[in-house]
């Protein structure tokens, strides 16, 4: 019975993430602007699903008196897998939340984001209890949180109405760009697993947890990125091996850009033919720093 709460809940958990998935775009180039990102079919397409998203949440409509609209841009970026090649191209609707004025569009922006300790003591956590740990990247995550404010952005460069070309939209939902858009996001998110029975750690509010018997499921939210854990093996996959933590595509990034990555590796950063000596007339250092 124990089982099947958990698969039930985290079933949920899921479903409720994926209902903010969509499919991916591959594009071979970054857009300098619309136009560029226009002469490519997969950038349109990666476009026209940000825009698909946007156009179901929010209003076309005539703007109210005195209403100043805040300017929307368009953010192009190739995402990166571990091997260095391009997995998905994603084009982002962003707001100006520079030209937002404080009272009017916005009251609160503050939002927990975890620290990195707390996610270093998670893992190894984890792994002396033997705990199984997936992640999980939701999509399109601020798009998807509720805002109390009322909000009126442009039309996105290079899509205006043809009908209605100074209509304004009335924002019903979060947009990248808004200040107050990670707390958005984190109060439904924070609203769901409460519903579902998880509760919220009292000295990190990013971590969660729900506990059956013996079993416990663990849910650390680090923005829209989220790892969960769980001593039952029934519910999250992992090997046998531990948990591991690298970072392999962090280290070709760097030789990418500095034209490295085609150096010969070596095990010793240096070279193991140099004959070191003691530097008598050396300034004295504090060895504890190295």
């Amino acid at each position: 019975m124990i089982g099947y709460i958990h698969q039930r809940v985290i079933r949920s958990l899921v479903n409720f993430l994926a209902f903010f998935s969509h499919s991916a775009y591959v594009a071979s180039f970054e857009p300098r602007d619309v136009s560029h990102a226009l002469s490519d079919p997969n950038w349109v397409n990666a476009m026209h699903e940000e825009l698909e998203n946007f156009e179901r949440n929010h209003d076309l409509v005539k703007p109210p008196p005195n209403c100043h609209p805040i300017c929307t841009k368009w953010v192009f970026k190739n995402k990166q897998g571990e091997n260095g090649m391009v997995v998905r191209s994603k084009a982002r609707l962003v707001a100006q939340g520079f030209c937002q004025k404080e009272g009017i569009d916005y009251e609160e922006t503050f939002a927990p984001v975890a620290r990195l300790e707390a996610i270093r003591i998670l893992l190894a956590f984890a792994a002396s209890k033997g705990f199984k740990l997936q992640q999980m990247d939701v999509k399109s995550a601020f798009l998807n949180g509720f805002i109390e404010e009322k909000v009126y952005v442009r039309q996105p460069p290079g899509f205006e109405s043809a009908r209605f070309p100074n209509r304004v939209y009335k924002l019903r939902k979060a947009l990248y760009g808004l200040k107050q858009a990670p707390r958005a996001w984190y109060a439904r998110l924070k609203s769901f697993l409460l519903k579902s029975g998880f509760v919220m750690g009292s000295v990190d509010n990013t971590l969660f947890f729900l506990g059956r018997g013996g079993d416990t499921l663990i849910v650390q939210i680090y923005v829209d990125d989220i790892i969960f854990g769980g001593s039952s093996h029934a519910l999250i996959k992992q090997g046998s091996e531990g948990t591991f933590v690298h970072q392999a595509k962090y280290t070709r990034d760097i030789l990418k850009k500095f034209e490295m990555g085609d150096s010969k590796p070596m095990t010793t950063p240096m070279s193991t033919n140099t004959a070191l000596d003691a530097d008598e007339d050396g300034e004295a250092v504090d060895q504890k720093e190295f």
